[in-house]
């Protein structure tokens, strides 16, 4: 049940920066959604509320574009500075992705070896992930499939993550030509080891929702595949803990034959966010039932951690990542871009790295012997 957004006629004063020209009819690609807190029984609570911000843009995996930042960051001042609202939940359309990270098609048509353009694009995604660390309400992420690169980020700035077991996990940056410092190189380590932190962030591997729980990165995993109306457990994942060379391994995903039974059943069984909404509901309904402003103090207590270190780096990083647009970036989102011409979505990295060996300068030259070319 939601409620479209409305302006306040009650004598109160106004404390929004923004109008609804960021989300809504005016900007589909977020969808700012009222929703009433429910009690145990299912009941809306009068006058208690969550503000739902929803990524659409499933076309694209949920990867944010331009304005979509601004949508997001508009969207939690708006619930911030919302009387009504007890927690903020984001999350995205559909069930293949939360968020697939920055939009990559933009980053290679528009950003690529414009620094500046992408240094003040930088500066609005900081100012997305701020608007999370600073809230002034709970933001929970729903994760209802994939949390990859920028949307891993996204989603670690948050204070709770529900996820959906059929969602993944990683970084994208070393892989397609960037970092992970919109925010993983300072989130991972409070929540993995920092060994398992480095790995994440630099392998570009893909882990389970099941094993990033086990390694503390979640709150709750719920299945949402049904079929003849029981739950189905991820059938792409092993959850059981096996040995693997000498390692035990868990959550890990199912290969070769086994995978590909997994993936016919997904195909047939019907998906469901029911246990997943209704986590979120628990959560809400658990902020509800507490002093507001106890509550706060306690969420920023535990964000300040986070911030300190995400404060540190984010502006150097952002001369960094803009700088970069005219190096590296250039040839891993252009690689990305045109994967559906050459048929593949990295360049030839032994190539790159033997020209850079040979002293090649970084121009059109060394991309074009580094990119893939048209089938």
């Amino acid at each position: 049940m939601a409620l479209n957004w409305l302006p306040r006629e009650d004598g109160l004063k106004d404390h929004d920066l923004w109008g609804a020209e960021f989300f809504g009819a005016e900007a589909p690609s977020i969808v700012y959604e009222i929703r009433p807190v429910l009690n145990p029984q299912g009941q809306p609570v009068e006058g208690l509320c969550a503000a739902w911000i929803v990524l659409n843009n499933p076309a694209q995996y949920n990867s944010y574009t331009t304005k979509m930042v601004k949508g997001i960051t508009a969207g939690l001042q708006k619930a911030s500075m919302d009387r009504n609202i007890v927690a903020v939940v984001i999350t995205g359309v559909g069930d293949k992705a939360f968020c697939s990270g920055g939009n990559t098609k933009e980053y290679a048509e528009y950003y690529s070896k414009r620094p500046a353009e992408y240094g003040m694009y930088m500066d609005l995604f900081n100012g997305m992930i701020d608007g999370i660390l600073n809230c002034k309400k709970p933001v929970i992420c729903r994760v209802n499939g994939m949390r990859v690169a920028g949307g891993q980020e996204v989603g670690m700035a948050c204070d709770i993550s529900l996820s959906s077991d059929l969602a993944v996990y990683g970084q994208a940056g070393p892989r397609h030509g960037s970092a992970p410092v919109g925010g993983a190189t300072d989130f991972l380590p409070w929540a993995l080891s920092i060994e398992d932190a480095m790995w994440s962030c630099i392998s570009c591997e893909m882990w389970s929702a099941y094993k990033m729980k086990a390694k503390g990165l979640l709150s709750k995993v719920v299945p949402v595949l049904k079929q003849d109306g029981k739950w189905l457990r991820n059938p792409l994942v092993i959850t059981d803990e096996y040995v693997r060379d000498g390692e035990i391994v868990y959550g890990e995903m199912k290969t070769g034959d086994d995978a590909a039974a997994a993936k016919q059943l997904l195909k047939s069984a019907q998906t469901d966010f029911e246990l997943l909404d209704r986590s979120v509901n628990d959560i809400v309904w658990t902020f509800a039932n507490l002093f507001p402003n106890c509550l706060q103090v306690s969420v920023e207590g535990v964000r300040q951690k986070k911030k300190f270190f995400w404060d540190m780096s984010k502006t150097a990083n952002r001369h960094w990542l803009a700088l970069n647009m005219n190096a590296e970036a250039f040839a891993g989102f252009n690689a990305f871009n045109t994967r559906k011409l050459t048929g593949q979505d990295v360049i030839d990295f032994m190539k790159f790295r033997d020209l850079e060996a040979q002293g090649q300068k970084m121009d059109d030259e060394l991309f074009e012997a580094v990119l893939g070319k048209p089938k």
